[in-house]
């Protein structure tokens, strides 16, 4: 059945799929229970599974990730909710010192099934404290699968697949995307391992994932208006970045415009150039091209925190100039 759903409400019903279905399924988080969730997200799951499923915890990421990874190891299917990417940098040591590695360290004995969902990106007026994107940090560590839903499908069908992974899942939902309407299909199967082609082009390729492909796609609608046809590609998936599909539309379009709302210095954005550049160098008529976030903390006003964010004007100038059009 297709029906019309939000974001917020596609990851809600994920979220009471996963436990209606499992009971090693739980939620633990900030405010995750009473409250409702910061983002509405969990709202009527307290009620409906109770306080051994949906888990309030004190204001420690360190402590409450660890905790979640600790149940995973023990057995359980843990989804812990971390209120912004920000505050996930005070659990890095759990994250990256001990769940990406138990399956190495432990030559295969252990894995560690959690899923680690935070909400990411600005937009908001929220200051930078709430508003930053560090999923390209995250997506440089071997051993955590790394997924970011720009649709509300993505959103629904996601997290079953990200439950039956046997190694962790960083699973990031862009705050900005919580109230995009969209249709879902209820039986439709979400592939967390491939991009998405999510508008066919031939001139050139719009690389994007998270919140930006709503930009990515706005891009398109202006750069059809101009003569030239984008094909926008959503990632979906940021470790392991699905190589194929990439390949595929640049060696059709033969320019690319990557757009990651991560900095331009280490970034995402800069790893897929290269791969680009190593494998396809040969079949492009232009150099590549990013639109990324500029190089500082995301302002709290909001003009200047548009300005430093991508925009679809951005984009559409960037993809021009590859053709020898200014503007």
């Amino acid at each position: 059945m297709i029906r019309k759903i939000t974001y917020r409400e596609a990851v809600r019903e994920a979220l009471q799929q996963a436990l209606r279905q499992d009971p090693r399924v739980f939620l633990m988080g900030e405010d995750v229970g009473a409250y409702g969730g910061t983002y509405a997200v969990s709202k009527g799951l307290l009620d409906e599974f109770g306080p051994e499923r949906i888990r309030d915890t004190p204001l420690s990421e360190l402590g409450f990730v660890g905790a979640g990874i600790g149940a995973a190891l023990g057995g359980m299917r843990p989804i812990v909710e971390v209120m912004t990417v920000n505050f996930s940098l005070l659990a890095l040591d759990a994250i990256v010192n001990t769940a990406a590695l138990y399956r190495h360290m432990s030559g295969g004995q252990f894995s560690v099934p959690v899923v680690i969902r935070m909400a990411t990106g600005a937009g908001r007026q929220v200051a930078a404290q709430h508003s930053h994107s560090f999923e390209g940090w995250y997506a440089h560590i071997p051993g955590i699968r790394i997924v970011a839903p720009a649709t509300v499908q993505d959103a629904r069908g996601m997290l079953a697949a990200c439950l039956a992974d046997p190694d962790p899942v960083l699973f990031f939902e862009h705050a900005q995307l919580y109230n995009l309407e969209g249709e879902v299909d209820d039986d439709a199967v979400v592939d967390i391992t491939r991009a998405c082609v999510r508008r066919p082009g031939s001139d050139v390729s719009l690389i994007t994932y998270g919140g930006s492909l709503p930009k990515a796609m706005a891009a398109a609608d202006t750069l059809a208006g101009l003569g030239i046809s984008a094909e926008v590609i959503d990632l979906r998936v940021l470790r392991p970045l699905d190589d194929a599909t990439l390949l595929a539309s640049v060696r059709k379009c033969r320019r690319a415009v990557i757009v990651d709302e991560g900095w331009r210095s280490g970034s995402l954005a800069a790893e897929i150039m290269a791969r680009l550049v190593e494998q396809a160098f040969y079949e492009l008529d232009a150099p590549l091209a990013r639109v990324c976030s500029e190089e500082v903390p995301v302002p709290y006003s909001k003009h200047l925190e548009e300005a430093a964010l991508p925009q679809p004007g951005k984009i559409v100038a960037a993809a021009r100039a590859l053709f020898g059009k200014a503007g």
